[in-house]
């Protein structure tokens, strides 16, 4: 997706963004943490971008990749904005028939009429083709 002439990338992200630049041959991938540092465009060079936290409101974080020439003259950038969306289990952790988000046993499970933790029924049968 880099226009024509373009060797060389850098990008600038908002705080509730992660972002990290993998590199075909290598096994670990760099943090893009803040503007200047730049990365050559190589074919096997992966961009991935994921959301830290659910957002506030709606297109609330932004990413932008800017491009530069040989020499480092910028020829353009291109961005997306993005909506994280926080998504949670919440149960009746502790079997009371009331379903709590902060329960601290939530994370937990013990056996018995006394025990605490969800008990989760999986359906994992394949209903349609």
């Amino acid at each position: 997706a880099a226009p024509p002439g373009a060797v060389s990338f850098s990008v600038k992200h908002t705080e509730g963004v992660s972002v990290e630049v993998a590199r075909r041959g290598q096994e670990e991938v760099d943090a893009a943490l803040g503007s200047g540092m730049r990365w050559l465009l190589d074919e096997g060079t992966v961009l991935r971008f994921s959301m830290i936290q659910a957002s506030t409101e709606l297109n609330d974080n932004k990413v932008t990749v800017s491009f530069y020439a040989e020499g480092g003259q910028p020829i353009n950038q291109t961005g997306v904005f993005l909506t994280g969306i926080g998504i949670s289990l919440d149960v009746d952790a502790d079997r009371d028939g009331t379903v709590e988000k902060n329960n601290p046993n939530k994370a937990s499970w013990t056996w018995g009429p006394d025990g605490h933790g969800a008990i989760l029924l999986v359906s994992c049968d394949k209903e349609s083709p």
